[in-house]
């Protein structure tokens, strides 16, 4: 699990999706959110350089800050494309509500950390944070 503190910073804070192909890509995500197991799931809708990257080598980071503070984390980890199950329904309905049908879910990006790294401006940055995953 997630630090709670860390857990936090990434509940209330847009995230920066970074997947590398042919070039590096990094977006900014908001229908977002940790899982109780440790996993972070994310709604696909825009994502097409995003999503082929991950299909062709499934690496990912995601970095979050608290603007306010400077604090900030990076998760290194593998992301799987899922189309099916509860984290699909609610990223597909909340899509519908938040869009009116001009957008449709894609799929949801499941990412299992596998490094948590303080990115902080301070003497803990590059530090890495044990945590597990359940």
């Amino acid at each position: 699990m997630l630090p709670e503190k860390i857990r936090k910073i990434f509940e209330e804070n847009l995230w920066y999706v970074a997947t590398c192909g042919e070039e590096p890509n990094v977006i900014p995500v908001g229908f977002k959110c940790v899982c109780e197991d440790g996993r972070l799931a994310i709604g696909a809708l825009l994502m097409e350089t995003t999503l082929e990257n991950i299909r062709k080598n499934g690496r990912v980071a995601v970095a979050c800050a608290d603007p306010l503070t400077g604090e900030a984390y990076q998760i290194k980890g593998r992301a799987e494309q899922v189309f099916e199950g509860e984290a699909f329904e609610h990223y597909r309905e909340l899509t519908r509500e938040t869009f009116k049908g001009a957008i449709s879910l894609k799929c949801v990006v499941i990412v299992t950390p596998e490094r948590l790294i303080d990115s902080s401006p301070n003497e803990h940055n590059k530090e890495i944070i044990p945590f597990a995953v359940r």
